[in-house]
């Protein structure tokens, strides 16, 4: 028999630690066969113990190679000019791709046959070789990295009473059969790659920046920021109907929890672009990547007709009463302005879908009052305080924290403590913050 390595055979004098490399390179490609006792130059010197090698190899492969190949694996040994070789057929895997366990599924460990040789794999074929093999639910596939960690998470379902161990984890399917994690776990663990961007504005468009921020961690972390983000600047409006106060929020606690969820339930992951989410004087916009499924159109939506992107994480949301059925969202939102003048606007685009809340009070916060002075020159005064970007990062941890002190504020706000002081003295002064107590014991909190 003339030995000569090609794309689908490569030769081996002994058992070297690169024989798992072309093993990997097979499975992931079309597979090969691998000679062990032959050189380089298909010279046969042939082995002593031919069961002893296939066994050796065929214990790296259990312990080195993720997932399990052993059963793509058939191992024989011919004889060749009276010597033994032995003879590794490898068949392409149905789990690519395969790789090395101490180099995760990273191109380090990944290896693909390209001519004669076993080279790394792109990042590019990864996930190609994922998609080929899990399908196109982005949720459903392996996740790249297998170095997760996941305490918000944890501290999420501990707060609802809800196991978090791994029995539970491969029910909610953040781990597979071979015990790999999902990219559902990916998008719940602390290293999630997908963010948030928030933006605040003054005014009704996008000339004025106020604040922006970007939060990042796990799905649940970024879900509790940007609700406590938003629900800071939604403002409290009271009026009097005869003996009664009514406060009305700028905007329906409800409405923003059901745009908020549906902003992370539903938006399309295998997009790397982050969420927006966008607030001015008359509204807020949440910005999903990802337009409407298809066959599904927005008529559909506003009857409550709902074909879920992403099953298995509204599943872990329902599983934590976050939400409580597939559908109902745009309803409540709905519902929240049912008494309103101003309703909320869908608007859905090939690769978007935006949600605009109106702010309730609004006309009462833009409205212009025109006064007169002693001269009788007419002035217009806005009855909206705008506040600094200081300022607002001192009544965010006041309201965050129940207070703050001087020694807080020379912290938060890189500043000296003169400076600190000065701050403070201008937010008690209009009446943004409170003090209490004395000498070593001053504090401030947010005025009522």
């Amino acid at each position: 028999m003339l030995f000569r390595e090609s794309e689908t055979v490569e030769l081996k004098e002994v058992v070297v630690d690169d024989i798992k490399k072309e093993i990997i390179a097979f499975a992931n490609c079309d597979g090969g066969k691998l000679y062990i006792g032959v050189r380089d130059d298909g010279t046969v010197i042939g082995l002593d113990n031919a069961d002893s090698v296939s066994l050796q190899i065929s214990n790296m492969v259990r312990d080195a190679i993720k997932p399990d190949i052993t059963m793509f694996l058939h191992y024989e040994t011919i004889v060749e000019n009276g010597k033994n070789v032995v003879v590794v057929d490898i068949q392409r895997g149905t789990d690519r791709p395969y790789y090395l366990a101490k180099k995760g599924m990273r191109p380090e460990g990944v290896y693909v046959r390209q001519g004669y040789s076993s080279v790394p794999a792109t990042d590019t074929a990864i996930r190609r070789m994922i998609k080929e093999t899990d399908g196109d639910r982005f949720e459903a596939m392996r996740c790249l990295n297998q170095d997760l960690t996941f305490e918000a998470t944890k501290k999420e379902f501990e707060l609802r009473k809800t196991d978090f161990e791994p029995q539970q984890m491969r029910t909610l399917k953040l781990i597979d059969q071979d015990g790999l994690y999902s990219n559902l776990a990916l998008l719940l663990s602390d290293q999630c790659v997908h963010t948030i961007k928030v933006a605040v504005f003054q005014g009704t468009d996008q000339t004025i920046f106020k604040d922006r921020r970007e939060f990042t961690g796990s799905l649940m972390q970024q879900m509790n920021e940007v609700y406590d983000f938003i629900d800071f600047r939604n403002q409290t409006r009271a009026t009097i109907e005869k003996l009664y106060r009514v406060d009305v929020r700028d905007y329906p606690e409800v409405a923003v929890r059901e745009a908020l969820l549906n902003l992370l339930v539903h938006r399309d992951y295998s997009f790397s672009a982050s969420a927006f989410i966008s607030i001015y004087e008359d509204r807020i916009e949440f910005v999903s990547i990802g337009g409407l499924m298809p066959g599904i159109d927005l008529e559909d939506v506003m009857v409550g007709i709902s074909v879920c992107r992403n099953q298995d994480l509204a599943n872990v949301f329902y599983r934590l009463h976050l939400i409580e059925a597939y559908g109902t969202g745009m309803g409540k939102i709905m519902k929240a302005y049912e008494s309103m003048q101003v309703k909320p606007v869908i608007e859905t685009t090939k690769n978007a879908f935006k949600i605009i809340l109106p702010n309730i009070n609004a006309k009462y916060e833009t409205e212009n009052a025109t006064v007169k002075t002693k001269s009788g020159t007419p002035v217009t005064a806005h009855t909206e305080k705008v506040l600094s970007d200081e300022e607002e990062k001192i009544l965010e941890y006041a309201r965050k924290h129940g207070a703050i002190t001087k020694n807080d504020v020379i912290g938060l706000l890189e500043v000296s403590a003169s400076t600190a002081a000065r701050v403070i003295r201008k937010m008690v002064k209009t009446n943004l913050l409170e003090q209490k107590g004395k000498a070593r014991n001053t504090h401030y909190t947010i005025a009522e």
